[in-house]
């Protein structure tokens, strides 16, 4: 029984923490004594979801060494599909600057789906599959890099936030997203030279830690992703528009991810590298940049991507019989 038990955890936590979402939210709004804490909690959530990725990405990079952290030569293609994917959506968007607002909240959602980064969790996931850690945290840099100095230029065309230069806008970007790559990273490498008892205890037995923790932050998401939905305007034709339109975005990066990491030898980290998304970024992302509606657009990634990870991880699971 208790194997049983077991093994529908292991298959079906990502749905459980997402569904724990959920409800964790409906419950907690409807409860009147929370009433005057929302604030409050929307204030400590805002806190610990970083807090909660740095220390998920700390232990990661324990077991990753810098000189690991290689460029190769198959992370070209991925950045030229999310690069070149955003930059014809944004032109089009500049062109056809008459075109209803509706086509254009849709293009918008494409446009931020195939060019939001790689989660930072995305490492954790990629572990849990037998992927190439390393791998994925040198294309999770090399794109960040890549939005950072791409996003601001063409969002002149597309979408020009007034009184926003464009080194104000690069430095935003960087702002958001390079603290909670680099200073795990750094963490990890002090730790590792001058606590090496402290690093190899974490390594041993803090192996499935980033994986519990993840699952943490994704009820998390998921919860403001609920709150997001609960509290958007939008109709149901259009939030249906927005839900298929992140949905294929997030089926083709993660079948044309894997498709090129297949050819390298790197089918799962290629598939993760440009499937799963940092969404946490893309609703940042939206609501600075763009027209804010479209940040429902992240939420909904979220959901999907989550619901493909879940389908991975039951056929890894099943295939390697539950090993730990």
């Amino acid at each position: 029984m208790n194997v049983k038990f077991n093994q529908f955890l292991r298959d079906w936590s990502l749905p459980i923490a997402m569904i724990g979402g959920v409800m964790m939210y409906l419950l907690y709004v409807n409860i009147p004594l929370f009433d005057t804490t929302h604030a409050v909690a929307a204030d400590i959530i805002s806190v610990v979801q970083p807090g909660l990725i740095f220390a998920m990405l700390f232990v990661t990079f324990c077991k990753v060494r810098i000189k690991e952290l290689k460029p190769s030569k198959w992370h070209i293609w991925l950045l030229l599909f999310q690069i070149t994917s955003f930059i014809l959506l944004s032109l089009s968007i500049a062109l056809f600057k008459e075109m209803e607002l509706v086509t254009k909240v849709l293009l918008e959602a494409a446009m931020m789906c195939l060019l939001c980064p790689t989660a930072t969790a995305a490492a954790v996931i990629t572990a849990k599959l037998g992927g190439n850690s390393a791998s994925l945290i040198s294309y999770t840099m090399q794109i960040n890099i890549a939005v950072a100095l791409v996003a601001p230029l063409f969002l002149t065309f597309s979408h020009p936030v007034e009184g926003m230069s464009l080194s104000a806008s690069f430095m935003l970007i960087m702002a958001k997203v390079f603290p909670l790559l680099l200073c795990p990273l750094i963490c990890a490498e002090l730790l590792r030279k001058f606590m090496p008892g402290v690093h190899k205890m974490l390594v041993t037995k803090g192996r499935n830690l980033p994986f519990y923790l993840w699952l943490v932050a994704l009820s998390l998401a998921i919860a403001m992703t609920t709150r997001a939905i609960v509290h958007s305007n939008l109709s149901i034709g259009v939030m249906a528009g927005i839900a298929g339109v992140s949905l294929v975005c997030c089926l083709a990066q993660f079948a044309f991810g894997r498709f090129i990491g297949a050819r390298n030898g790197e089918i799962i980290t290629g598939g993760q590298s440009l499937g799963q998304k940092n969404t946490v970024f893309a609703i940042w992302f939206a609501y600075t940049f763009l027209t804010p509606v479209t940040a429902i657009a992240g939420g909904f990634y979220s959901l999907w991507h989550n619901l493909v990870n879940t389908w991975q991880l039951y056929k890894h699971n099943h295939k390697n019989g539950y090993k730990k």
